[in-house]
């Protein structure tokens, strides 16, 4: 099934819903990452939710951030999507692999508790909006649905999957996102909890090949599909971005790099891709940032 995005709404407008399919994006990120099971499938569902939340974004440029920070032995991790779909992130410790005694992936246990969930939303004002709430359970949706009823104050359902197959690769990713809009019935509300208790993990509709409008019916019946959006894993990283960087550091240190005569490495974190930069790129970094500090 192909990456995407379906957007719709139930029981006459009082249910907005989001399911996506993800499985080419988080493989794509394993694969950058070198990832072990239990990180990617954090990483995974932290990438798929955070894309979720950005296909509701009006302009293309605007962002959306979410960032764990747990205590847990896979660390940070941090995804940022936006409205045009693409979407990147990192596990600061990608080789972590636990399991739980049901045998599956314990997320929860290499994300931890102790700590919190912050989600960036960047509309381009002068100032980004930022929210933090206690991570509950670490396990990634649960810790999104808290977000939504503190922070927006939207009640939520939020599944969200990776299966992550025997040679460690990504076979399927995804997630189903139901929020009650103001004034919903209690019908409506009693639906949605119904719903939530009969829900199975969307990672297995998706290995099952399941098309998102499907998953969405399979819930909710009398859905009406609003939109449809794209969603890939693109880091957009370059060598001129980093030498900007480099740039900004303070000129003792770019002296203490051309002096060593090693030159400098530079590893993105979103895509593991490394860019080299000779002693003579410092040097000109350095004379370039001379002749801009003169003027």
């Amino acid at each position: 099934m192909k990456d995407g995005i379906v957007i719709a709404e139930a029981m006459h407008g009082e249910v907005r819903i989001h399911a996506a399919c993800t499985t080419q994006l988080v493989e794509e990120a394993r694969i950058h990452h070198t990832a072990m099971p239990t990180s990617i499938a954090a990483l995974g569902r932290v990438m798929t939710v955070t894309a979720i939340m950005a296909s509701d974004l009006k302009n293309k440029k605007e962002k959306v951030q979410a960032v764990f920070n747990g205590k847990g032995p896979i660390g940070t991790v941090l995804a940022q999507a936006d409205g045009s779909g693409n979407v990147k992130g990192f596990a600061a410790n990608p080789n972590v692999y636990l399991v739980r005694k049901d045998g599956h992936l314990a997320v929860g246990e290499g994300i931890g508790t102790d700590g919190t969930l912050t989600v960036t939303r960047d509309m381009g004002l002068k100032e980004p909006f930022t929210s933090t709430v206690a991570l509950q359970s670490g396990e990634v949706g649960d810790d999104f649905a808290y977000y939504y009823a503190l922070s927006e104050q939207v009640p939520s359902v939020v599944g969200v999957g990776v299966l992550v197959n025997p040679q460690g690769k990504v076979q399927a990713a995804g997630g189903l996102i139901y929020q009650l809009m103001p004034k919903a019935s209690e019908e409506t509300i009693e639906f949605c909890e119904a719903a939530a208790k009969a829900q199975r993990p969307v990672s297995e509709l998706i290995d099952k090949g399941t098309d998102l409008e499907e998953v969405i019916r399979t819930y909710f019946p009398d859905a009406n599909v609003l939109a449809h959006r794209d969603v890939r894993f693109y880091c957009g990283c370059s060598k001129e971005k980093f030498m900007d960087s480099l740039s900004a550091l303070h000129e003792k240190d770019l002296q203490e790099m051309i002096d060593d005569g090693k030159g400098a490495e530079i590893v993105c974190q979103y895509c593991s891709t490394k860019y080299n930069f000779s002693t003579e790129e410092l040097k000109e970094i350095l004379e370039k940032k001379h002749r801009v500090e003169d003027r």
